[in-house]
């Protein structure tokens, strides 16, 4: 599974896995235990997670969520110390800590409380894309093999 394969939905809750396209849209499924199956259309406001990145001050502008959520886990690892709940001056302190060249003035409270919501999400039912790219892991015994 990768990030272009999870998908957020404006006004609904948590993420989702994309199963499959249909004529009019794509089947998702949520990532937790439920596992509940929608249809998501042209009226729903779908966004890959691949495609979303952070805004920055740099002169790039911005940085890619998947780099991110990569900076978090090598960091932080499994926790975070913060969540969701947490006052608004810790949460910008944290990602000042991960990403210090963010741009406090287009990065909401609200967008690091769904980074964390998603980082947790992500750790619990898809870690794999927290980790370096599978490919990067499989090259060295790939080498020794050829070699």
């Amino acid at each position: 599974m990768t990030l272009a394969e999870i998908a957020s939905i404006s006004g609904k809750g948590g993420l989702f896995k994309v199963v499959a396209p249909t004529k009019s849209g794509v089947i998702l499924e949520s990532l937790d235990e439920a596992k509940t199956k929608l249809v998501a259309t042209t009226s729903h406001r779908l966004s890959l997670l691949h495609e979303i990145s952070i805004y920055t001050t740099t002169k790039e502008g911005t940085v890619s969520l998947e780099e991110v959520l990569k900076k978090m886990k090598a960091e932080f690892g499994d926790d975070l110390g913060v969540d969701g709940n947490s006052d608004p001056a810790e949460l910008k302190s944290f990602l000042k800590s991960i990403l210090p060249v963010y741009d406090e003035s287009r990065v909401y409270v609200s967008d690091i409380k769904k980074l964390i919501r998603w980082y947790d999400t992500i750790l619990k039912y898809a870690p794999e894309l927290l980790t370096e790219n599978s490919e990067e892991k499989n090259s060295p015994e790939e080498k020794t093999e050829k070699e």
